[in-house]
């Protein structure tokens, strides 16, 4: 037995309506099936208050029921009058049954509402194209969460940092690596997130912020996700192969990351270094594929630097779900630091500055690079100061505001290459060579 349920068994019974001994504060409970997933430890008053807990340990009932319960999400009404456990030969008075259909009935229709796909009064292009698109595809449109481009965008960015940072000096990056690593980018983030829910598919169901995703929702069935990700992983597969030998073999060994990430939320409270290195492995494929090898002193760096950005807004962004998370035994970063997130993201982002200093320097990258990193270290410094982690929408902001920083390194990087030539070649050294070949 819980220590939810033994506190709703300790509840006394009420007598309303001609009905001796009914408890309708205990039917509620079980209609939310509540009681059946709640876990509890000493140590979870001090880091989920949003769970409404005493400073002993017990959890606040009455304010943690009075919250959407995420169970009841993603079902239909069939299917919650089913698990309804009233003793419904029990009542006698119409009015009571009545009065909690009637709530039922409107927490579900909210629920509903809730999960409908609206993108507000001015939707992103991405999000228009869903809306357009015929109904069949829409569902394998957000099952690749293509109408979510920042996670696109986010696995995007170390790829053009590194193929900016193996342009020739002077130039400008390849601008058909960079198409063709962007192409790669939506096409393996949508595989990832088609893996991520075919394993999560019985937990988004009861997270109200992702119940509404096809395979949780029901839009699609477990096959139809199977075939879909077969298509993207060939789709990636053809991208991979325009690249040399090295280069596939590199890229071709980070598919038991992509793999292995969604099951680490279910054994430790570090998922979010395992995304790293997952969404990171761009870092040293871009170089390469301008290359032909890896530099292991400017991509290691690199990709060290990418490793500990993820880690900051990876952790902004499951403070979002941290109180579902807690519910259904999900772990992460987010659950793991509680109160003390601070702390941690302040040492992720000096890590992450330094590895960036290192790259440069290794580099020798010219003083607009510097400057962008000037202008990164702002930017985490004052999401670190000013996150409310107990605000979803502060930390879906500050969290989708990272595509920001991935500019503002990339066009350093881009500057101090191109000037990077005037250091290394001066003009007098330029003529002396054109002459000597003359």
């Amino acid at each position: 037995m819980s220590l939810l349920q033994w506190i709703v068994r300790g509840v006394p019974r009420l007598r309303s309506g001609g009905n001796p001994g009914y408890n309708p504060l205990r039917s509620i409970v079980h209609l939310s099936r509540f009681t059946v997933s709640y876990h509890c430890d000493k140590k979870m008053a001090k880091k989920y208050s949003c769970l409404g807990y005493f400073s002993y340990g017990t959890p606040n009932f009455y304010s943690s029921v009075s919250r959407p319960f995420p169970s009841l999400l993603g079902t239909n009404m069939q299917n919650i009058q089913k698990k309804i456990s009233v003793n419904r030969s029990s009542l006698s008075s119409k009015s009571v049954s009545e009065k909690l259909n009637e709530g039922m009935e409107e927490k579900f229709q909210r629920a509903q509402n809730d999960l409908i796909l609206d993108y507000g009064s001015k939707p992103t292009i991405p999000q228009r194209l869903v809306q357009n698109a015929p109904d069949p595809l829409q569902a394998y449109l957000q099952l690749m969460r293509f109408d979510r481009p920042i996670g696109s965008w986010l696995l995007f960015w170390p790829c053009g940092w590194s193929i900016a940072l193996a342009a020739t000096p002077g130039c400008l990056p390849d601008l058909g690596m960079l198409a063709l690593f962007g192409a790669g980018a939506v096409v393996m983030r949508g595989a990832g997130c088609t893996i991520n829910d075919m394993w999560d598919k019985d937990y988004d169901g009861k997270v109200a912020r992702t119940a509404a995703r096809p395979l949780a929702s029901g839009a699609l069935t477990l096959f139809d996700a199977l075939v879909f990700l077969s298509l993207q992983l060939s789709i990636g597969c053809l991208i991979l192969l325009e690249l040399n030998w090295y280069s596939v073999l590199l890229g071709a060994s980070s598919l038991g990351l992509i793999v292995l990430y969604p099951l680490m939320k279910r054994v430790t409270y570090w998922p979010q270094l395992m995304l790293g290195f997952t969404f990171n492995w761009g870092a040293l494929l871009g170089w390469a594929s301008v290359r032909g090898t890896c530099d292991w002193a400017v991509c290691l760096p690199l990709y060290a630097a990418g490793v500990a950005w993820t880690l900051i807004y990876d952790t902004v962004y499951a403070h979002q779900d941290k109180c579902d998370d807690a519910i259904i035994g999900i772990k992460s970063t987010a659950l793991k630091f509680g109160d003390q997130t601070w702390k941690w993201l302040s040492g992720f982002g000096l890590t992450f500055v330094s590895c960036l200093l290192l790259t440069g320097y290794n580099a020798q990258l010219a003083w607009p690079y510097y400057s962008a990193v000037a202008a990164a270290a702002l930017h985490v410094t004052n999401q670190v100061r000013t996150l409310d982690i107990n605000n979803p929408g502060d930390c879906g902001d500050k969290f989708r505001a990272n595509r920001h920083l991935g500019w503002v390194l990339f066009a350093g990087i881009v500057g101090g290459t191109l000037l990077k030539s005037n250091k290394e070649n001066p003009p007098s050294l330029e003529l002396n060579l054109m002459s000597n070949e003359l």
